[in-house]
């Protein structure tokens, strides 16, 4: 494990049921980087995300955050040590995921800061916010939490390009300011302008990792992994 590691997975298999979905992940994030997992649907990525947060249950191998060992603890256990989830959950496992994790939440009026649309609707119901407003209300809560490493399942996802563009932006800022974040995204050209590092995962498992360095020269063979 490096020095300034965050977030540490080693040979992670899981399953749900009989059906094995993780075949050995491996990758680690350092402080305040921030790295996608990139992948065709059913990779394993979303997956990935659930065991880390302990949200699915069987499953073998290393999860080590800040250098402890998370495999095998409840979701409630994995929250309050400072992550935090952006994904589409059951009704049930958000409520297993407390609301505050620890000191230090993100204030109402930096958040509002970060996001000017819902500063300009935070009168608003929730109900009658638009798709790309609902993704930053879910975002931003997740930051008044006290998360230090947020997981970013899909956050643009059916969003128009003037929205994604603003979420990008969000997530640069989010870096800038000391957080983690590990991101699942199917849009390729969005991660690489944010991201350090990029691992591709197939078949429950990576296959290949590129620095942000490495993306001019292999393009290429990364869309190729990504081509359905």
């Amino acid at each position: 494990m490096t020095p300034d590691a965050s977030l540490q997975v080693r040979d992670l298999h899981g399953w749900y049921g009989e059906s094995k979905a993780l075949h050995g992940m491996n990758f680690e994030i350092g402080r305040g980087e921030v790295v996608t997992l990139l992948g065709r649907n059913g990779a394993g990525k979303t997956t990935t995300l659930r065991a880390i947060m302990g949200l699915l249950r069987k499953k073998t191998g290393e999860i080590r955050f800040r250098g402890e060992e998370l495999c095998g603890r409840l979701p409630e256990y994995v929250a309050r040590r400072g992550i935090a989830i952006f994904s589409s959950l059951t009704v049930e496992e958000n409520l297993m995921l407390p609301p505050v994790v620890a000191e230090g939440g993100m204030a109402m009026d930096d958040i509002l800061a970060l996001f000017p649309n819902l500063a300009e609707r935070r009168n608003s119901p929730g109900t009658k916010l638009s798709g790309g407003e609902q993704q930053m209300l879910a975002i931003a809560r997740i930051l008044r939490t006290g998360a230090t490493l947020l997981l970013l399942d899909e956050p643009t996802e059916g969003l128009a390009p003037v929205i994604v563009k603003q979420i990008g932006a969000v997530i640069a800022k989010l870096k800038e300011r000391g957080f983690t974040v590990l991101l699942v995204e199917q849009n390729f050209r969005f991660a690489a302008k944010l991201a350090d590092r990029h691992y591709v995962v197939e078949d429950g498992r990576v296959v290949e990792s590129f620095t942000a360095a490495d993306v001019a020269g292999g393009i290429d063979r990364i869309e190729t992994y990504l081509r359905v």
